[in-house]
C-alpha cells in the first residue's frame, strides 16, 4: 500500500452511539486498513451518540474510500459525511491579489489612481528603468507553465496544472516574500510561449519557466534567455540541479571524497538529469554516465535527439555501453531523475566503497530508502516523510530573491553554483550525518543566504543593474 500522508488526508464525520467500545470499534477499522488517524474531534453530543470528526492521513483515493466502505459496515455507526482536507484548501483557489495601501480617502484615490498617476507613468515613459522601483516589477515573478509535464502526472494540460502554480506562488511568498504569479498558457508550442513570455517582460522582474516537458524546455530556455533582459529559470532543471549539488558538496565531507575523482551515474538524462550533469561538471566531477530507456547514452547511438547527442559529447568519457549494471559498476554516487523501481540492491553492491544515493524520483524513488540503507552511505529523496529531502523549495525563492534584489539580467551558472555552495553552508561542518546532509525545507537561514550569495554572484558576474546595501 502507498505510504499514508497529509496530502491524502480525510475527515470523516460520524455518529457514533454512546455505548462502549463504539468508538474503539471505528478506530480499529481504521488502523486494520492501515489508516493514520491524525486527530479526533467532538462536534455535538446528543442524546444518545456523539458525532465526532475523525481525521486519516490515507494513501490514496481508493484507500480512503475503503475506509469509508469499513467505518459504514459496523453495526450502529452513521458516516454522515466525508470531506478531502486536500481539496477543501483548493476552494477558490489557494492565493489572491492584495493592496499595499488603503484606498480609504479621496487624496489617497487621486495619488494612487487619476490624476495622479499619471505623474508616475510619465517618469517611467522618460526612463523605463525606473519601473523597477516604482511598480511591481521590482519584486514579482511570472510562473509560466504548458502543463506538459506537471510532477509526475505528466502531459495534463493548463487549467490542470494552475494548482501547482498557485502552490509555487505561496512557496515564493513565504519563503522569500516575492510575489509570484501564475500563468498557465494553452499552447505548447515554442514560438507562441518564447513570444509570450517575452512580451511579459515589461510586468515581471523575472520567470519561472515550471513543469514544461523535454526537450522543449532546453529551446525555450534558451531563446528567452538570448531575447530578453530579465532572469529565465527554469526550476525543474536548474532547482533540481542546485539542491543536488548542495546535497553532494556536504556527503563528500562524510564520505572523504572529491568530485574530481567521482564515478557518477545517472539516471534519467532530462531536463533534471541534464542539469544535473551540468552542476556537477561545474564542481569538478569529470566522468559521468548517462542511462535514459534504452541504455547508456553514449556517441555510438543512433536513436539520440539533438539534446542527447549533445549529453553523450559532453558526458561517458569511456564511450561505455549497455545497460545500468554496466554504468553501476564502481560507481561513487547515483543521481536518479527517472522513474519507481529501477533500481536493485544488486545494483547498489556494484558500488564504489561508501556510495551516495541520491534516488529523486516522486512520488516513488528509483529505489526505497528502506532497502538502501544498509548498502550506501548516504540515502536522499525527493520525498519528505525521510531524511534529506532534496527539494527545489531550498532553491528557487532565495535564487530568485537575490537576482531581483540586485535586478539582475540572468540567472548564470556561477550565481547556482553560489546558491548551492550556500545552501550547503547552512549545515554546519560538524553536524553533518547520513541523514543531515541538506537542510530542511522549513529551515528559515536558507533563502536569506541564497540570496546574498546570488546577489554577489550577479555583481560579480556583471549580472547586477544595482548593488544592493550590505544589509538587504
Amino acid at each position: 500500500m502507498t505510504p499514508t500522508n497529509a496530502g491524502n488526508a480525510v475527515t470523516y464525520r460520524i455518529k457514533i452511539p454512546q455505548t462502549p467500545g463504539s468508538l474503539g470499534a471505528v478506530t480499529n477499522a481504521i488502523g486494520v486498513l492501515q489508516g493514520n488517524i491524525g486527530a479526533i474531534d467532538i462536534i455535538r453530543v446528543e442524546k444518545d451518540a456523539i458525532v465526532r470528526d475523525i481525521t486519516v492521513n490515507t494513501g490514496s483515493d481508493e484507500h480512503a474510500a475503503n475506509i469509508s466502505d469499513a467505518i459504514s459496515s459496523i453495526e450502529g455507526i452513521s458516516l454522515l459525511h466525508t470531506s478531502d482536507r486536500t481539496f477543501l484548501m483548493h476552494l477558490g483557489g489557494k492565493i489572491e491579489v492584495t493592496g499595499k495601501i488603503s484606498l480609504k480617502t479621496r487624496d489617497e484615490l487621486s495619488m494612487a489612481y487619476t490624476p495622479g498617476v499619471a505623474r508616475v507613468c510619465s517618469a517611467i515613459h522618460e526612463d523605463p528603468a525606473k519601473a523597477f522601483s516604482l511598480t511591481i516589477k521590482r519584486n514579482t515573478v511570472a510562473i509560466v507553465s504548458d502543463g506538459s509535464a506537471v510532477l509526475g502526472l505528466g502531459n495534463i494540460g493548463p487549467e490542470a496544472a494552475m494548482p501547482v502554480m498557485e502552490g509555487k506562488a505561496m512557496l515564493f511568498k513565504e519563503f522569500a516574500g516575492v510575489d509570484a504569479f501564475p500563468i498557465c498558457l494553452n499552447t505548447q508550442d515554442a514560438d507562441e510561449i518564447v513570444n509570450i513570455v517575452k512580451n511579459l517582460e515589461p510586468t515581471f522582474g523575472g520567470v519561472n519557466l515550471e513543469d514544461i516537458a523535454a526537450p522543449l524546455c532546453f529551446d525555450i530556455e534558451r531563446r528567452l534567455k538570448k531575447e530578453t533582459k530579465i532572469p529565465i529559470f527554469h526550476d525543474d532543471q536548474h532547482g533540481t540541479a542546485v539542491v543536488m549539488t548542495a546535497a553532494l558538496i556536504n556527503a563528500l565531507k562524510l564520505v572523504n571524497k572529491k568530485a574530481e575523482d567521482l564515478k557518477v551515474t545517472v539516471i534519467g538524462v532530462g531536463a533534471a538529469g541534464t542539469a544535473c550533469t551540468q552542476m556537477m561538471q561545474e564542481l569538478g566531477v569529470k566522468n559521468i554516465i548517462g542511462i535514459d530507456r534504452k541504455g547508456i547514452v553514449h556517441k555510438g547511438r543512433d536513436d539520440l535527439n539533438e539534446e542527447k547527442r549533445a549529453y553523450a559529447e559532453m558526458s561517458n568519457p569511456e564511450n561505455l555501453s549497455g545497460d545500468l549494471s554496466v554504468a553501476m559498476k564502481g560507481s561513487d554516487l547515483l543521481i536518479g531523475t527517472s522513474g519507481p523501481g529501477l533500481v536493485t540492491v544488486d545494483h547498489l553492491k556494484m558500488m564504489a566503497k561508501d556510495p551516495i544515493v541520491f534516488a529523486m524520483a516522486n512520488p516513488t524513488p528509483e529505489i526505497m530508502p528502506e532497502d538502501a540503507y544498509p548498502h550506501v552511505a548516504v540515502m536522499a529523496t525527493g520525498r519528505s516523510d525521510y531524511p534529506n529531502q532534496i527539494n527545489n523549495v531550498l532553491c528557487f525563492p532565495g535564487i530568485f530573491r537575490g537576482a531581483l534584489d540586485c535586478q539582475a539580467t540572468d540567472i548564470n551558472e556561477s550565481m547556482k553554483m553560489a546558491a548551492a555552495k550556500a545552501i550547503a553552508s547552512v549545515i554546519p561542518e560538524d553536524t553533518i550525518q547520513p541523514d543531515y546532509v541538506i537542510p530542511s525545507v522549513f529551515d528559515r537561514k536558507v533563502s536569506p543566504a541564497v540570496a546574498r550569495a546570488v546577489t554577489l554572484a550577479a555583481v560579480e558576474s556583471g549580472l547586477a543593474r544595482r548593488k544592493p546595501s550590505s544589509n538587504t
